[in-house]
């Protein structure tokens, strides 16, 4: 019984300072991923302007095209232009004629289309926005370099935080029915912190696991037979093609959704269907359609971290997985600094009786 509670003891610290050291970083990471479950249902009211359309009826590529050339700065190039999708705008995205000397995702401009008369909606770099600074916060606390390492280390003490909190929710004497009471202490923040701990125990496990993942490709890939590959340094679109993009889609055929413009290090525009996608060459026209790739392990682990195509019940599962982490991170550091007053009082007491 006393090497048990020694145990107890051990893992109550480790808990306790992992929970404490650590909710700076918790609350942003877990609230920021809670929000982003619901991207797509919130954009519309995040962003009103550019889902202010007037139908959804689409017209021929050349319209949008010509639309969104009035928008474009100087210099700027049609790097991509998307369908839209639930009723959203029609999307171009433009890029700088000359593409920048560094690795990472590409800087573009995008322009919102209304589908039915192609009106310029709004104007917006992808990499500016609130849902922009939440994705930006949630994976690397926007911190340069080294934030998606900060993320994930946070994410492995996480789930070792998980497998501690349900060890120690675990009554020490009778049924493990017991540690479903409610008030198994005296103060309600120690109750919230027992019940919604145990319940979201094991999604935030599976949320930990799988942000640990993400965050670092080069350990975890090879154990899933899955190399890491290095991201492409971004190249500029043709300023002018071979073919227009009329042909090209004539020749790619089926339910178009993005189609993205050939690039001086590649020539080649590539159509993504609904199903699968067409790589189209630029200069013989050539065109090869692609089967959709098996869904790797890497794939398998962001949808699950994220939801996309995981169902309702998961979407919400991970909602409540980064919002009862917040909680529980309030609920932790209340009930560290109750005890610690309570124990200030009882040594105040002991130094009171040991001078009476």
């Amino acid at each position: 019984m006393a090497s048990k509670q020694a145990l107890r003891r051990a893992w109550f610290q480790l808990h306790k300072w992992l929970g404490l050291l650590l909710a700076a970083l918790i609350i942003p990471i877990s609230f920021t991923g809670a929000v982003l479950v619901w991207h797509e249902e919130l954009e519309p009211w995040v962003y009103p302007d550019r889902y202010a359309t007037s139908g959804d009826v689409t017209l021929a590529p050349a319209a949008y095209l010509e639309a969104a050339r009035t928008a474009m700065r100087p210099g700027e190039r049609v790097a991509s232009l998307a369908m839209p999708d639930h009723g959203g705008p029609v999307t171009v995205a433009a890029a700088p004629a000359h593409a920048p000397d560094r690795p990472g995702p590409p800087q573009r401009t995008n322009i919102y289309l209304d589908p039915p008369t192609a009106r310029v909606l709004e104007v917006a770099p992808n990499n500016a926005g609130i849902m922009r600074v939440l994705h930006v916060l949630h994976g690397s606390l926007m911190v340069p370099g080294v934030g998606r390492q900060i993320v994930g280390w946070v994410g492995v003490a996480m789930m070792v935080s998980a497998l501690t909190g349900l060890w120690l929710w675990w009554p020490m004497t009778g049924s493990w029915r017991r540690g479903f009471r409610w008030r198994r202490h005296a103060n309600t923040d120690t109750n919230l912190h027992y019940q919604f701990g145990f319940w979201v125990s094991l999604p935030l496990f599976v949320l930990s696991l799988t942000g640990a993942w993400i965050s670092f490709p080069a350990f975890f890939g090879p154990l899933s037979g899955e190399a890491p590959r290095p991201r492409p340094r971004p190249a500029a679109p043709l300023e002018a093609t071979a073919r227009p993009v009329e042909e090209v889609l004539a020749l790619a055929g089926g339910e178009v959704r993005q189609v993205s413009w050939p690039t001086e290090k590649k020539a080649e525009w590539t159509v993504r269907l609904a199903r699968g996608q067409v790589t189209v060459d630029d200069r013989t026209g050539a065109a090869k359609r692609e089967p959709p790739a098996p869904e790797g392990v890497m794939r398998l682990m962001r949808r699950v971290h994220d939801g996309t195509g995981m169902g309702l019940l998961w979407r919400w599962a991970i909602f409540l997985g980064g919002m009862i982490p917040v909680l529980l991170a309030v609920t932790g550091v209340i009930m560290w600094w109750r005890a610690r007053g309570w124990r200030a009082k009882v040594k105040r007491r002991r130094v009171r009786a040991a001078m009476a």
